[in-house]
């Protein structure tokens, strides 16, 4: 059964509720998963921790405690985000990729980027201002572009030195000032494998909490040229026939989306949903 999870500003001031405890991108679970009592948890002998009210999942309130150093545990173990999302349920990935993302911000904003003042968080909203310049920091958010390249029964695929050996994945890139994203969408592909496209068609979107993207999903056909690859970003480049296809990305991921659409409406067989 799906899951509720409605984003708020909660006040730590009150008791009660349930708790994440994060650490550096990876989150403390045991065999009931990532969610503890919170006022147990406030009270073992862990390390300092900031804490943030995060909203309510399926009607319960929780909270986020952001430890200083890894939080050690009697039959508890740290999981990365990348490890819950090819184990979690969609909801569960939702409310640690927003609960990460909120970490990520409060360990950036500590200190005002305009002249140096200590922040000072807001009780109403989710934000920190700065008691010295005024100026009020808001989580990050940044977009960028992720597409997938056919030509005919043949899709671009390639792979960055940071993937696990083998798999290959969409092309991707952050837009840049000035530029929409469909303009972003062509340059990146020419950038990273020197081939011309066309027809870019929006396809869907997706929150990518490593750590704080937005990927706008786009499908495109190939126009001309041939692959010539990034060498800093690109390892390996390839057309692959749609009836021999590398290891792919994960299947909760909207890299993975494009290639399951294109393939589904290629063969006539019923499209995948986007993942939430």
């Amino acid at each position: 059964m799906s899951k509720s999870w409605v984003p708020a500003v909660l006040a730590i001031s009150q008791g009660g509720g349930w708790a994440l405890a994060h650490f550096r991108g990876s989150f403390l679970a045991d065999s009931n998963g990532v969610l503890f009592p919170r006022d147990w948890l406030k009270r073992q002998d862990l390390p300092a921790f900031e804490e943030h009210g995060l909203g309510h999942f399926d009607g319960d309130a929780i909270y986020l405690l952001d430890f200083a150093n890894a939080p050690e545990l009697q039959g508890c173990g740290l999981q990365t985000l990348r490890q819950i999302m090819m184990q979690s349920d969609a909801d569960t990935f939702r409310l640690l990729g927003f609960a990460s993302q909120i970490a990520t911000w409060a360990d950036n904003y500590r200190f005002c980027g305009s002249c140096g003042t200590r922040t000072q968080r807001s009780s109403t909203d989710r934000s920190a201002s700065c008691p010295n310049c005024q100026v009020a920091h808001y989580p990050r958010l940044s977009p960028s572009m992720i597409v997938l390249v056919t030509r005919g029964d043949e899709i671009l695929l390639a792979r960055s030195p940071r993937y696990v050996p083998g798999m290959y994945s969409t092309l991707a890139g952050f837009v840049e000032p000035g530029e929409s994203v469909e303009h972003c969408v062509a340059r990146e592909v020419r950038e990273e494998v020197g081939v011309e496209i066309k027809n870019i068609q929006y396809l869907g979107s997706q929150g990518w909490p490593f750590p704080h993207s937005l990927m706008l999903g786009f499908h495109a056909e190939y126009a001309s040229g041939e692959i010539v690859r990034q060498e800093e970003e690109i390892e390996d480049a390839q057309w692959f026939k749609l009836d021999n296809l590398p290891p792919l990305p994960a299947s909760r991921s909207i890299a993975r989306y494009l290639i399951d659409i294109y393939l589904a409406r290629h063969l006539g067989l019923p499209e995948p949903v986007l993942p939430g």
